[in-house]
């Protein structure tokens, strides 16, 4: 028995040490203040999106060096060394020499061979070296373009998400003073009960409105914690590190500069830019496939020294002989059973693909400026009716309790008053939503994000 207590004490140590040595280990949790604007540079830095397109921008500067590779001198050394145990047989035909009746066959050489040189190799002309040389600023462009269009899709959403947040905080005020109000009118109804003039009914009811209005902020909160998660997400922030946001929002701030924007142009979207340079990529490629039926041209040139031994002694004395030449290679295609030409027409095709892409695209940012510019006046116009409807639906709540306190009002008008004002309240936040979101919407619809 008192081992096994004794067993037991030691367990329990050994599980303290480890949760102890565990929970050192954590990190501690980091809190981060964002304007929105540090929010866009801190996700732009750090969303995995935007680091690939990053990455794959890098990639294509590796490849471009292999492409300049291609066109600049090459040198390569070579060591051989070669030994002989049966010398290879030549045959001299009958009749090389004085008496000779029949085919001699002979052997010569050296037991030992070695060699060593140096090859330089310089390609003069190939069509499609030329082109890749041509295109290395044209892909590095068009990754660079795929870095931006990134950036501002990672940039939209979290403007999005960062004000959505921010004007839940004014969702959050409002709750709570509707809950301070019922809190009061709760008070108040159990006095009057208290004194005979109200029923236990009328408590009871404003119970169940301050219970829902209590559940709902729950909800709200959730939401909004939610919503932190999947902004520290969008950010490439650490789930467990606490985010501030800093900056406010205000109506005045929606409405600034509303449609006041110079007239759009296709080629302000980098989506579009995007586009063209993918149609130049497509280009280069067809001018590649054409230029690959003209020869290509290449110069060589080598110097060697070999040297034959009885003995292996090729670091002693003895006599290495020289050899060098120059090689003028020129290959010219004549027949590849037609797939030069299966090459060409199928790159043609793909750059009829990218045309209409481009003019489906335009189609697209025409819809998506005039869709966006109606969304984002209807949301300006729904702030101010929705504002003047909750300052009514106030002012209503306010006479109605007041008529209730003195006795001439009843128990359901407050409550219809005060169902009515949580309405309106709302239905005002979800307007300020809604015009972020469409003000969001027509900056990037217009290029001007």
């Amino acid at each position: 028995m008192i081992r096994h207590k004794h067993l037991m004490a030691v367990m329990l140590y050994v599980v303290l040490l480890v949760v102890s040595k565990a929970s050192a280990q954590l990190p501690a949790t980091n809190t981060h203040s964002f304007t929105l604007q540090e929010a866009v540079d801190y996700a732009k830095k750090n969303n995995t999106q935007v680091k690939n397109a990053l990455l794959n921008l890098q990639i294509q500067r590796q490849e471009n060096r292999g492409i300049t590779a291609a066109a600049l001198p090459s040198l390569s050394g070579n060591i051989g060394y070669t030994q002989y145990f049966n010398f290879p047989t030549q045959v001299i035909p009958a009749g090389s020499f004085k008496d000779q009746t029949v085919d001699d066959p002979v052997n010569f050489g050296l037991n030992y061979a070695a060699s060593g040189g140096l090859q330089l190799q310089q390609l003069l002309f190939d069509g499609q070296v030329f082109v890749g040389l041509q295109a290395r600023k044209a892909s590095l462009d068009f990754q660079s373009k795929n870095v931006e269009v990134t950036e501002e899709a990672i940039k939209v959403n979290v403007e999005k998400v960062y004000y959505q947040l921010v004007v839940s905080k004014t969702q959050v005020k409002l709750l709570d003073a509707n809950i301070a109000r019922l809190e009061k009118l709760e008070h108040d109804s159990k006095e009057l009960y208290k004194n005979g003039f109200a029923e236990k009914l009328d408590v009871d009811k404003v119970n169940v409105q301050l219970t829902n209005l209590k559940t709902q902020k729950i909800s709200v909160l959730n939401s909004i914690n939610i919503g932190y998660v999947g902004l520290k997400t969008l950010m490439g922030v650490p789930v467990k590190d606490e985010v501030q946001l800093t900056d406010t929002l205000s109506e005045a701030e929606i409405k600034d500069g509303i449609l006041q924007d110079a007239p759009y142009q296709y080629s302000d979207r980098k989506e579009f830019q995007y586009a063209l340079l993918g149609k130049k990529l497509n280009e280069y490629n067809i001018k590649r496939y054409q230029l690959s039926y003209l020869p290509t041209v290449a110069l060589s040139g080598t110097y060697a020294k070999q040297a034959y031994r009885h003995e292996f002694n090729f670091f002693g004395k003895g006599d290495w002989y020289p050899a060098s030449w120059v090689s003028l290679n020129i290959s010219v295609p004549l027949f590849d059973g037609f797939a030069k030409d299966a090459k060409v027409k199928q790159s043609k095709l793909e750059l009829q693909q990218t045309e209409n892409n481009i003019d489906n695209l335009k189609l697209n940012i025409d819809a998506e400026v005039e869709q966006a510019t109606l969304n984002f006046k209807s949301a300006i116009a729904t702030i101010d009716s929705q504002k003047k409807n909750m300052e009514l639906a106030e002012a209503v709540y306010n006479q109605t309790k007041k008529k209730y306190e003195v006795g001439t009002g009843s128990n359901t008008e407050i409550n219809a008053a005060e169902t009515d004002l949580v309405t309106a309240q709302t239905n005002y936040i979800n307007a300020l939503y809604n015009a972020i979101i469409a003000k969001v919407d027509y900056k990037k619809a217009i290029g001007k994000l």
